[in-house]
């Protein structure tokens, strides 16, 4: 059975701004005169992990900075952010997860974000999409090492009985990119609305929605 692996939160939902936010929001509640603006902040995106752009900041400026500590306020902010406000999936996500499984596509989240962030997210997804529409999810608490490491997608098609060259996976940044082709795993590029623009020349192709029938010849 081919597989379709959605590589991060922000290929359900563009949550990118709302994380942006949520950065700014927890630098002034720990009394940090840092802010991100949309410009910095697509480029802070083309690589991976909060706490270490945290930490970057703080070495870039001098600063002595927790930044475990910032970035668990930051993700407490956006996870309420994201039950709060209700989101909308994606162009075209719905639509093909439904899709995919009616026709004996596995469908999985394969991301390196905390579990908390998965479960905020699909509470604020409401009835659009849900963890019974996955038939796997895969999160930071089942892999040690963070994407672009190829281990998150090898553990899931392990976990699923798959082999790379029947998935296709589905990702909006380029360590993520990364991670999948690691695991020599085929991957469309999904930009969200802070990567667009980004280098995904590692990418099978860029799109700017979902549609099982252009994905099909990939699994």
């Amino acid at each position: 059975m081919p597989a379709l692996l959605f590589g991060s939160i922000s290929t359900l939902a563009d949550t990118s701004e709302l994380q942006r936010q949520a950065f700014n929001q927890a630098f002034a509640e720990h009394g940090l005169d840092w802010t991100w603006s949309r410009e910095d902040y697509r480029e802070l995106l083309t690589s991976n992990g909060g706490e270490r752009r945290i930490a970057e900041q703080a070495r870039s400026t001098g600063q002595t900075v927790d930044a475990a500590a910032v970035h668990a306020s930051k993700s407490a902010l956006f996870q309420k952010s994201l039950v709060d406000n209700g989101i909308e999936p994606r162009p075209g996500v719905a639509e093909t997860v439904r899709a995919a499984r009616e026709q004996g596509v596995s469908v999985a989240l394969v991301t390196t974000t905390s579990p908390e962030n998965v479960a905020a997210l699909l509470t604020g997804l409401g009835d659009a999409l849900g963890v019974a529409d996955f038939d796997l999810v895969v999160t930071s608490s089942q892999v040690s090492t963070p994407k672009p490491d190829g281990a998150v997608y090898a553990f899931a098609l392990e976990q699923l009985g798959e082999q790379a060259e029947h998935c296709v996976a589905i990702e909006d940044n380029v360590g993520g990119v990364a991670s999948a082709v690691a695991a020599g795993v085929d991957c469309v590029a999904f930009p969200n609305e802070n990567t667009a623009g980004h280098d995904f020349a590692r990418a099978h192709h860029v799109v700017d929605r979902i549609d099982l029938s252009e994905l099909s010849p990939l699994l």
